[in-house]
């Protein structure tokens, strides 16, 4: 197990991270949701053993491999069981099979077990057409879905990825999922993920954390039901039924689904307004959090918990409490589904 304990990082006097606890077990797939500057990609680093932190400490396995009091740098073999794949990888010069081929040789492998591992890597990343190519010739997501099969090569214990599909298309992004899912099957492999594609997280990632200002946010990131869409509706509009509500949203999907309402795009009020809304529920505060100035998360339960994002001058205009009642509104389109 790879984790953080008692962390409190700093950059100069101010704090970037500061969490208790953050454990990657065995064989997780874990994604990392947040807005810029909540300290996602400052965590990859922390894990991936490229920073010590400022407090607090890195363990591997119950040990500690980084920070700590005694201020413990990563030996060779922490080193070898963690890879980061940052956002805009940087390849060495040469082709992508010399790319793919450096940790191999690094640690001292034959030419022939090199080549033979180079290209089935190449095969499962579905770059093999590069692997002739050079820096220069490829494309950004190209790029990145070349870092990530040259930190698949070494067989990593545990694999990092800050955005790993924001410069692939839809279809490149698939394909690198994909990948990844065979190559947890393949072997035993830890991934941990930041992601701004709630989509993706939430798709593909079997525990998925949200990070605000440097902490473990309890607030969900999204309004997430795991639905069956039904076979009829009038056009694309479905009302689904979400515990003991039902919610519209427009969609030509059928079957199992994921609904996600952005709270951002949750209107609340005290009486009902007049609306195109399709969704109108009323439901009373359960709590109120503060994330970042000016930004007040409100979680209703209105037959379930639904969260909503008010700035404070709203919260206090419309004298929102626990237990008070309140309206929820939001468009039939404003739903995503997935």
């Amino acid at each position: 197990m790879l984790e953080l304990v008692g962390v409190r990082h700093r950059y100069a006097a101010r704090v970037v991270l500061d969490l208790e606890r953050f454990a990657i077990p065995p064989g997780a797939l874990i994604a990392m949701v947040g807005p810029n500057g909540s300290g996602k990609s400052t965590l990859l680093r922390l894990l991936a053993l490229l920073e010590r932190p400022t407090e607090g400490e890195v363990r591997l396995d119950g040990r500690a491999v980084s920070g700590g009091p005694a201020r413990v740098r990563p030996g060779t073999v922490a080193r070898r069981s963690v890879t980061l794949v940052e956002q805009r990888p940087i390849l060495l010069q040469g082709t992508v099979r010399d790319n793919l081929g450096f940790g191999l040789r690094a640690r001292g492998m034959r030419r022939t077990e090199v080549n033979r591992v180079t290209e089935d890597v190449a095969a499962r990343l579905g770059v093999t057409p590069l692997l002739e190519r050079r820096r220069h010739e490829l494309s950004e997501g190209e790029v990145q879905r070349v870092a990530v099969a040259r930190a698949l090569a070494v067989e990593p214990r545990v694999l990092l990825l800050d955005e790993p599909v924001s410069s692939a298309d839809r279809a490149a992004a698939q394909t690198l999922y994909a990948a990844l899912r065979e190559e947890r099957r393949r072997r035993p492999l830890a991934i941990c993920l930041a992601s701004h594609q709630l989509e993706d997280a939430y798709r593909w990632a079997d525990d998925v954390r949200a990070l605000a200002e440097g902490k473990l946010s309890p607030v969900t990131p999204e309004n997430l039901f795991r639905v069956e869409l039904p076979l009829t509706g009038a056009g694309d509009l479905k009302h689904v039924r979400v515990g003991a509500i039902e919610i519209a949203a427009m969609t030509d999907k059928t079957g199992p689904a994921i609904l996600a309402v952005p709270p951002t795009d949750i209107l609340v009020s005290r009486e009902p307004l007049a609306s195109s809304a399709r969704n109108v529920f009323r439901g009373r505060v359960i709590r109120l959090a503060r994330q970042r100035a000016g930004a007040v998360h409100v979680t209703v339960d209105v037959g379930v918990e639904l969260v909503a994002v008010v700035t404070e001058e709203a919260a206090h205009d419309l004298q929102l409490m626990p237990g008070g009642p309140v309206v929820l509104a939001f468009k039939a389109s404003a739903v995503r589904v997935f």
